[in-house]
């Protein structure tokens, strides 16, 4: 039986608003962790839901998600991405 329990995560936007997220899942590239987040409330309007892509970094035993702001590095994790999806069809 899988585990279906929710890990939601908690991140503050750049105006001090809390979003609330449901993490997807962890991928690896070139070394680095990057978390596929879900928002946590349903979409409006019918509005398909899309992934968010963060950074990972450790800090002690607590992760920190930090936004992908180089459009290359993004453009790098989101091909990986697409690149497993394909694999697993």
């Amino acid at each position: 039986m899988e585990n279906t329990e929710r890990q939601l995560i908690e991140t503050e936007d750049e105006q001090g608003n809390i979003i609330n997220f449901e993490l997807y899942d962890i991928v690896e590239v070139d070394g680095q962790e990057y978390a596929l987040l879900l928002p946590a409330e349903p979409a409006e309007d019918d509005e398909e839901e899309e992934l968010v892509l963060m950074r990972l970094s450790k800090d002690g035993e607590d992760y920190i998600f930090e936004s992908v702001d180089d459009d290359d590095e993004f453009d790098k994790v989101a091909e990986y991405i697409e690149t497993m999806d394909e694999v697993e069809e």
